[in-house]
């Protein structure tokens, strides 16, 4: 009887299992859709619209905008930006998961600070970019302030030029550092330290041998992740330059221009650059996390 009911368990299990299975997928099939349909689909069309005329035929003719001396200052550009804001937000970023590093991760300050990162992180587009016109911009607070302390049109904001997108970049990198380097910083073990101090190191000679060793795979990862998170950006930089300088701006030029006609089909070609970039960064970023994590579960 007992092999019998054992026998009898055997069948029922794989059952269960694969009706878990079953209704797990019902949740995932939204999300699969969604990003078939707003995602996936348009990439490949935005991306294949560049081995086209404007009439369906097949030509390489479209990738011969990265000759063009405007398009390679803008590539330069927005690989200048996305450095620049990605080394300042990580550094930045690392400091602060530091400094936040003693602190209990229930307490006030912790929460505060994790609430915050989390909205500003997602904080962009026009609404930041109105946000810094109104502090930054030629008529904003600091421009009045700087007027009259100095008399008129002493001031001139940098906002409108791509290195002036470097503050407004950071008000989104920094936050975005600090949450995904944080559960690093809280993967340290206080064995680590512990036992570099009864080896006789000091606290340099554990940051020196041990932690940063340990973080650097993470922390390089992260400013990868911040590196493509500043070269993908498109709504922030639209609202404050108008005439390009980056990438994505030439991709919206290229295909909402009245004025140059006929090139429309050229902003496939640049899409196509931006994803290899995209897809170089990622699997390098993947990468590091795999090594990190290494670390983090032992």
């Amino acid at each position: 009887m007992t092999s019998l009911a054992q026998s009898r368990g055997a069948g029922v299990t794989p059952r269960r299992r694969g009706a878990r299975i079953g209704v797990g997928w019902i949740g995932v099939v939204p999300f699969g859709v969604y990003a078939l349909l707003f995602l996936a689909i348009p990439a490949v069309l935005a991306v294949a619209s560049g081995f086209f005329t404007q009439n369906g035929t097949f030509t390489l003719a479209n990738f011969d905008t990265f000759a063009d001396p405007t398009t390679q200052k803008d590539i330069i550009g927005s690989i200048g930006l996305s450095a620049v804001t990605a080394i300042a937000g990580a550094i930045a970023g690392a400091i602060i998961c530091y400094a936040l590093l003693p602190m209990r991760a229930d307490g006030l300050v912790r929460t505060v600070v994790d609430a915050a990162s989390s909205v500003f992180a997602q904080f962009g587009g026009v609404m930041l970019a109105f946000a810094f016109i109104a502090t930054m911009g030629n008529t904003g607070l600091l421009g009045l302030i700087i007027n009259g302390l100095f008399g008129d049109n002493t001031y001139t904001s940098p906002l409108y030029t791509v290195p002036g997108l470097v503050p407004v970049y950071l008000f989104f990198q920094i936050p975005l550092m600090v949450l995904t380097f944080m559960p690093a910083m809280e993967a340290l073990k206080p064995a680590w330290g512990e036992a570099v101090a009864t080896l006789g190191g000091t606290r340099l000679t554990y940051w020196w041998r041990v932690g940063i060793p340990v973080l650097a795979p993470a922390f390089f990862g992260c400013a990868i992740l911040l590196f493509a998170n500043s070269f993908s950006s498109f709504a922030t930089a639209a609202a404050l330059i108008s005439q390009g300088g980056l990438i994505s701006l030439d991709i919206f030029r290229a295909s909402t221009s009245e004025t140059v006609i006929g090139h429309a089909n050229e902003a496939g070609s640049l899409a196509l650059a931006m994803v290899v970039v995209m897809i170089v960064l990622m699997t390098a970023y993947g990468a590091l996390q795999r090594r990190a994590a290494k670390w983090a579960n032992r």
